[in-house]
């Protein structure tokens, strides 16, 4: 939603100065530039990407208008899961994690976090490293270099969509200036006309620069930025599973694990102490 508020105020910003200065918005509305900037910035983007990089790019826009899922409760469902994991397992042996994590959708403890079970890689990601702890003979700085290793991947691939709008929006100053200067060509081809003419031919021609810049900073670059940002935070909740992990493989209690997951959270997102060790006691409780 904040995406069309921004959008707004950069229309507003804008357009409402140019009526301010007391500009003709008629002069503006040059549909067969619009048609060169975009069919071209569509074609190059086109032509610049493999088709699952094209496939990712599409299937993200739409997820923008939305807000984050990885909110403060999120987290504190995370955590409260890989509680009851560890405790399970520093209780009855990690062997008795094999059902639960062989057979999630069927587990009582993870049947309790119905957000979590939602984000299949990341449930795929858990599972995979208890798989590996439950099997034995595993050191933690071996675990440590493969979670980095598969982070990183996760990483690359989420932030494919940014890197090719990033490219569009580079590149669409250039292609205002190709639909620009074809104007000029236009325009210079009917000297013979009076100079009131001459001048809105010119006029029709700047407005593809116009037109390039606006959509590249005001419109594509932003959204570019955001994938990052999201990138970022989807990012956090594989980092903390894998300190609570780690933390539980050098030998912490189930307590202490998850107050390391809990540090590496961002402030806004990330609870207290009282919180969690309040939500922990919950997960004891029941």
């Amino acid at each position: 939603m904040l995406v069309l508020v921004g959008y707004l105020v950069v229309i507003g910003a804008v357009f409402g100065g140019y009526a301010l200065m007391g500009g003709h918005f008629g002069v503006l509305f040059q549909p067969v530039e619009l048609l060169m900037i975009g069919g071209s910035a569509l074609g190059a983007f086109i032509a610049g990407n493999n088709g699952k990089t094209i496939k990712a790019t599409m299937k993200e826009l739409p997820l923008l208008l939305r807000s984050s899922k990885h909110n403060r409760q999120l987290y504190m469902d995370l955590l409260a899961l890989l509680y009851e994991l560890l405790a399970k397992a520093r209780k009855d042996g990690m062997m008795k994690l094999e059902n639960d994590v062989e057979n999630p959708a069927e587990s009582e403890i993870f049947g309790r976090y119905p957000a979590l079970m939602a984000d299949h890689e990341l449930m795929e990601f858990l599972c995979d490293y208890l798989r590996l702890v439950i099997s034995g003979n595993t050191d933690p700085f071996e675990i440590e270099a493969l979670m980095d290793h598969e982070i990183e991947t996760i990483r690359h691939e989420a932030a494919v969509p940014q890197h090719s709008l990033a490219g569009v929006a580079d590149a669409l100053p250039a292609l205002g200036i190709v639909a620009a200067v074809m104007g000029v060509v236009h325009a210079l081809a009917s000297a013979n006309l009076p100079p009131d003419e001459m001048g809105a031919l010119i006029a029709h021609a700047l407005v593809g620069t116009f037109l390039g810049v606006l959509l590249a900073y005001g419109f594509v670059a932003p959204l570019a930025s955001l994938i990052g940002q999201k990138v970022e935070e989807a990012m956090k909740i594989y980092q903390c599973a894998k300190v609570t992990l780690l933390a539980s493989l050098n030998g912490y209690a189930p307590q202490l694990a998850v107050e390391f997951g809990r540090k590496v959270l961002f402030s806004t997102e990330r609870p207290s102490f009282t919180e969690l060790d309040d939500h922990v006691r919950e997960v004891k409780a029941r």
